[in-house]
């Protein structure tokens, strides 16, 4: 038998149907939605996790060509060039010197010697003639003219080729030493500023992935917020809810569009900040990468790694070199109390005209002794700047070897704390994502109000961002261990390098 149907159970029919439609819809977009903000959230267009690259080859990619291109680095190597010039030019000083040395000369004037032969001289032959004309003999004596001596040339040319070769000169062995210390210093110097380079930019891109892996949560989560304006909507024209809780999910939504933008931003500048390492356009377009589910390790002996920090930054050796350079310096300055011995060749024309042949050309050979016995303290002034400069690199080497300690222990206690944390972010994730869809279906039926949705949102949201924080983070901390420790190799590049 059918029961007549009311105006007031229609309208209850038409409500359960509308709540009914509004369930499904809901259970539906938000099993989607929750997909998508899982631990490998990506941003909105992003490539799939399984079709990008390992990060470890991608980051590979980026450090060589960041030691092909960063200025930085670039000018480091012409420091080095600088060096290796300098002590070209330190050898040198072994050979001989070779040079044309050409002087033409008009004196007027001075310089001259008057000598009165004549004055003196034509007396006592006048005397002498008279006494053989009375003797009936010839006169035997002459008249003779004042004599002037020129001991300048009114004109003179003197071109000749002068060599010097040094035969025992200590102090150019010294300098030798010197240079090669400080060449090798430089080369010291810039493999430090490829590994820090390499560090940078492999951090820099891990905070870029963060940052963007960031962004696809958020996203994920401004999804979910908007289904929940939606829902709630949907749920308040039935008269299920109050309009205080669709104002309340408007505004949540709102707050996180907020945090969408300030994520977004963060994108921008970590890519910014890498091409500028990479030394190219800022807004050029990064690689994504893949991040392996295994992260690295550390091993948990700190003495052993501070060991091989020790053995293995260049920043030491820099040092060890400087003082190096310092010590040869030292013998250099006190080389020049000694005296050297080299050996001169000289030959030309030397005459008013330029001729050739006996009487015009010459040819000298010298051996030349200098020992200089005075230069007013130059040399103790010298010797006492070289030996202040070695003092200082090796307080600044002792200094170093404390800081590195700090370093790697600083790295390592991060290392561990990322990844012992690593675990527990994976199980809070988990677990905020079971709460996140009870308390979805409950929210779909009605039965609790926005704040507690919205609680359960944002502890899923909080965790899916730890969870990514930390996981990069292990990355990034393990890259700061590499560089304290100078843990594995620079990769090869090409011979285009500066």
């Amino acid at each position: 038998m059918n029961t007549p149907t009311t105006p007031r159970r229609r309208f209850a029919s038409q409500v359960a149907g509308a709540l009914m439609a509004a369930w499904v819809a809901a259970t539906a977009s938000t099993s989607a939605v929750a997909a998508q903000a899982g631990p490998v959230a990506l941003p909105m267009g992003a490539a799939p996790e399984a079709d990008l690259r390992p990060v470890g080859a991608v980051i590979d990619d980026y450090v060589r060509e960041s030691l092909k291109s960063n200025l930085a680095l670039r000018a480091e190597s012409l420091n080095v060039e600088s060096t290796l010039a300098a002590l070209d030019a330190a050898r040198a000083q072994y050979f001989p010197t070779v040079a044309l040395d050409a002087r033409y000369t008009r004196a007027w004037g001075g310089r001259t010697l008057d000598l009165p032969l004549g004055t003196l001289m034509n007396p006592v032959y006048g005397t002498l003639n008279e006494l053989l004309a009375a003797q009936g003999r010839p006169a035997q004596f002459g008249t003779i003219s004042d004599q002037t001596i020129y001991f300048q040339r009114e004109r003179e040319q003197d071109t000749r080729l002068a060599a010097r070769q040094p035969l025992y000169a200590p102090a150019i062995p010294a300098s030798v030493r010197a240079q090669r210390a400080q060449m090798e210093s430089a080369q010291f110097a810039r493999v430090a500023l490829a590994r820090r380079l390499k560090r940078d930019v492999s951090v820099a891109y891990l905070d870029w992935l963060k940052a963007t892996r960031t962004v696809g949560i958020v996203e994920a989560s401004v999804a979910l917020l908007t289904e929940n304006v939606r829902v709630s909507d949907s749920l308040y024209r039935n008269g299920r809810v109050t309009q205080d809780q669709v104002l309340r999910a408007r505004a949540e939504e709102l707050a996180v569009e907020q945090q969408l933008t300030d994520a977004r931003n963060t994108v921008t500048q970590g890519r910014s900040y890498v091409n500028f390492l990479l030394n190219r356009p800022l807004d050029t377009a990064l690689e994504s990468a893949r991040t392996d589910t295994d992260m690295a390790r550390a091993g948990h002996d700190l003495a052993l790694l501070r060991a091989q920090a020790l053995n293995g930054r260049p920043e030491l050796g820099q040092l060890d070199r400087q003082v190096s350079a310092a010590q040869a310096r030292i013998k250099v300055a006190n080389a020049t109390r000694i005296p050297t011995l080299s050996l001169g060749m000289d030959g030309g024309i030397d005459d008013e005209r330029y001729d050739f042949g006996s009487g015009s050309n010459f040819a000298v050979i010298s051996l030349l002794l200098h020992w200089q016995f005075f230069d007013g303290g130059a040399t103790a002034a010298a010797v006492r700047g070289a030996r202040a400069d070695m003092q200082r690199a090796a307080v600044q080497r002792e200094q170093l070897e404390q800081q590195i300690g700090l370093e790697v222990e600083q790295a390592l206690d991060a290392l561990e704390t990322s990844a012992d944390s690593l675990a527990t972010a994976e199980a809070r994730s988990a677990a905020a994502h079971a709460g996140f869809r009870i308390a979805s279906r409950k929210r779909d039926e009605g039965v609790i109000n926005q704040v507690e949705f919205i609680d359960a949102r944002s502890t899923l949201t909080g965790a899916e961002l730890n969870l990514n924080v930390t996981r990069f983070d292990v990355l990034a901390r393990q890259a700061e261990l590499d560089y304290a420790t100078a843990a594995g190799t620079l990769p090869l590049i090409t011979s285009d390098t500066p």
